[in-house]
């Protein structure tokens, strides 16, 4: 995608699995992406879950922890509970919601071997989901990794506290709807993970994603000129 508004930017983030759109948003349109591994991991975040459609709504997905919620260590050191059958079940979700969608059949059998092949981090599950999705994409996406917590990148877009959920769907109120499964129940969801963009359009994702773009430009404009 070319980046047409933040040339030489940067964007520091969590390590999500499987990231939203307003996310991805802001990652493609930036020059680096730096993953914070150093970060202590924090309840009610999207850092061990997503979101997809459903028929009562948005689904969220969850990666259960070793130490469940009460998790308090860095993300670097957080591990999967793998005695979990999670990766059964989050796929049986996504066959069941997905498999009518255009584009769900193409991406199947390179997408189920990410719920297959176990990860003892969470990390590294996330990172070969985000890495999952740049490729299918055909995004250039020039990531980095950091070890070491630091408070403030004055220098980058920080979005380590600001994508929650709920938190970022106020900024994606006028965006572009596209063919939705279920949206003829509940009305359109914004801003759930890649996922569903990427089973709806397939390659004429990265096309969608050029025309919403500048939403986020005139937002983070926005904000800018309040201060």
């Amino acid at each position: 995608m070319t980046n047409r508004y933040f040339m030489g930017s940067s964007v520091i983030s969590s390590y999500i699995p499987f990231p939203n759109i307003y996310w991805w948003l802001q990652v493609l349109q930036a020059d680096k992406l730096l993953l914070d591994g150093g970060e202590h991991f924090e309840k009610m975040t999207y850092r061990n879950k997503y979101f997809i459609a459903g028929s009562n709504g948005g689904i969220q997905l969850s990666i259960p922890l070793v130490q469940g919620r009460q998790q308090r260590s860095p993300m670097q050191d957080v591990l999967i509970d793998n005695k979990q059958r999670w990766q059964v079940q989050h796929w049986r979700t996504l066959v069941s919601v997905y498999k009518r969608t255009p584009y769900f059949e193409h991406y199947e059998p390179i997408l189920q071997p990410l719920y297959t092949t176990q990860h003892e981090r969470l990390i590294d599950f996330n990172l070969a989901s985000v890495m999952w999705l740049c490729k299918q994409l055909q995004a250039v996406c020039s990531i980095s990794y950091t070890d070491t917590y630091k408070k403030d990148y004055p220098e980058s877009t920080d979005m380590r506290h600001t994508i929650k959920p709920g938190v970022e769907r106020t900024h994606l109120s006028s965006i572009m709807p596209y063919h939705q499964v279920f949206a003829d129940r509940h009305g359109f969801l914004p801003n759930l993970s890649m996922l569903d963009l990427l089973f709806a359009e397939g390659p004429y994702a990265v096309r969608w994603m050029k025309e919403n773009e500048v939403l986020i430009y005139e937002w983070k404009h926005h904000k800018e000129t309040e201060r």
